[in-house]
């Protein structure tokens, strides 16, 4: 659940959230149905915001869910969304769902990741790719970035490792220019800090190679002497009530030429 130091209050937040926003008092006031005179009563302290207007105020800075929670007891209220265990019967339905939604995607790999890139669920698409790693990465719980970036991992199999590395901390900055995450910000610096291994001396035959499309960067991995093509979709929950599916994310890996889709398909037994 969400915690804040003592002493913090919500204006300064508010405003923090605004500045990182890059919004103005007037701009957010208009947003709001409120005015800029109250805007900046609210985050200087000569104003204590309703519950009401706190959450309508996150939304239209658009604060995610677990810091809303901080917002709020910034402010002396309770928090409004809960953080609920993935094993709680109360989300057996969205884990039943989920479950069929990775058996339904195979033979392409798809995987569910926390905030913090902490693997949820994985289908056997993705336990394909991880096939022969060291133990140390595959431990409970499994870190997807560490994986995936580190060079005893996934790392030197990933024909495009420069452009994909690029592309993964790109997006986890973006993620932290959301987020207030601590944690986010310590497995960033971790995996950025990873040495890059050399690509290899001699690039193993394809079958059938296509040019990479130009819609979106692709991830081009090594398995067993074929070179794999994916396009990676990500997946959130719309509008989310509780903390813990708001955090989560659903990353599928689409074939992206037909000699990945033949490849696959011939593993299905």
């Amino acid at each position: 659940m969400a915690t804040v130091a003592p002493g913090t209050r919500v204006g300064p937040l508010l405003r923090g959230w605004r500045e990182r926003r890059r919004v103005s008092q007037l701009e957010l006031a208009l947003r709001a149905d409120s005015s800029a005179r109250h805007i900046s009563f609210i985050e200087t302290g000569r104003s204590r915001p309703s519950e009401e207007m706190i959450l309508r105020l996150a939304e239209h800075l658009e604060v995610p869910v677990r810091e809303r929670n901080a917002l709020l007891l910034a402010a002396g209220y309770a928090p409004r969304y809960a953080e609920t265990s993935l094993d709680d019967p109360a989300l057996g339905a969205l884990r039943e769902g989920l479950e069929q939604l990775l058996h339904g995607y195979e033979p392409y790999p798809a995987i569910i990741v926390d905030g913090t890139y902490t693997v949820v669920a994985a289908n056997r698409g993705i336990a394909m790719l991880l096939d022969g790693l060291p133990e140390h990465l595959l431990t409970p719980p499994l870190n997807a970035m560490r994986i995936t970036l580190h060079p005893e991992g996934l790392a030197p199999r990933i024909r495009n490792l420069r452009e994909w590395r690029g592309h993964l901390l790109a997006q986890m900055e973006r993620q932290i220019a959301l987020a207030r995450s601590t944690e986010l910000r310590e497995l960033h610096d971790e995996v950025a800090a990873y040495p890059v291994p050399d690509p290899p001396a001699t690039e193993p035959p394809p079958s059938d190679p296509a040019p990479a499309p130009p819609f979106a960067l692709p991830l081009r991995i090594e398995h067993e002497g074929h070179v794999l093509s994916f396009v990676s979709s990500i997946s959130t929950f719309n509008t989310p009530m509780d903390v813990t599916v708001a955090e989560l994310a659903i990353e599928t890996l689409l074939p992206a030429d037909p000699a990945t889709v033949k490849y696959l398909q011939s593993l299905t037994p």
